[in-house]
C-alpha cells in the first residue's frame, strides 16, 4: 500500500508510521516525551475523523449518504475542530507546544483535504485552524513544492 518510503535500502509502509519515523529523525516532534505523545494524540485524533469522514464518502446508499453528511456538519465535524481550535490557540497557532511538529503537517494535509471535501468556507468558523494551515503551507520547501505539484481531484 502507499504511500511507501524507502530508507537505506528498505522499504517503510503505513503513513503515521513514515511521518512518525521521519519526525524523529528531523526533531520534529516535540520538545520532550510529553510533547511526543501529545503529537501522537492528535494525529490519532484526527485519524478518527478522517475514518468517520471516509464512511460518509464511501456510502452508496444516496439518502443515507445524506443523512451522514448532515451528522458531520452538524455535530461530528464541530466537536473535533471545536476541541482542533481550542488546542491551537493554547499553544499560540501550533498543535503541540510552541515549534513546528509533524502533527502541524499532518494537521495542514488533512484541513487541506477537508476543504476540498466539503468546500472553501469549511474553514470559516476556526481561524486557528486556517492559520495553522497557512503557516505551514508558507514553509519556503513547503510552497515550492505545493506551486509546482500535480492537480488531483477529490
Amino acid at each position: 500500500m502507499l504511500p511507501v518510503l524507502e530508507a537505506d535500502g528498505k522499504l517503510i509502509a503505513q503513513s503515521n508510521a513514515v511521518a512518525r519515523y521521519l519526525a524523529r529523525k528531523h526533531s520534529l516532534t516535540g520538545r520532550d516525551e510529553w510533547e511526543a505523545m501529545l503529537c501522537d494524540v492528535l494525529v490519532d485524533t484526527l485519524g478518527d475523523l478522517k475514518q468517520i469522514i471516509s464512511q460518509y464518502r464511501n456510502e452508496e446508499d444516496l439518502s443515507k449518504k445524506e443523512e451522514k453528511k448532515a451528522k458531520l456538519l452538524k455535530e461530528t465535524i464541530p466537536f473535533y475542530l471545536n476541541k482542533f481550535e481550542q488546542t491551537v490557540g493554547e499553544n499560540e497557532g501550533y498543535a503541540v507546544g510552541s515549534t513546528t511538529t509533524w502533527t502541524d503537517f499532518v494537521f495542514a494535509v488533512a484541513l487541506e483535504n477537508f476543504e476540498n471535501i466539503f468546500g472553501r468556507h469549511a474553514l470559516e468558523n476556526y481561524p486557528g485552524l486556517r492559520a495553522l494551515k497557512k503557516r505551514v503551507h508558507e514553509i519556503p520547501a513547503i510552497a515550492d513544492w505545493l506551486a509546482k505539484r500535480p492537480h488531483t481531484e477529490f
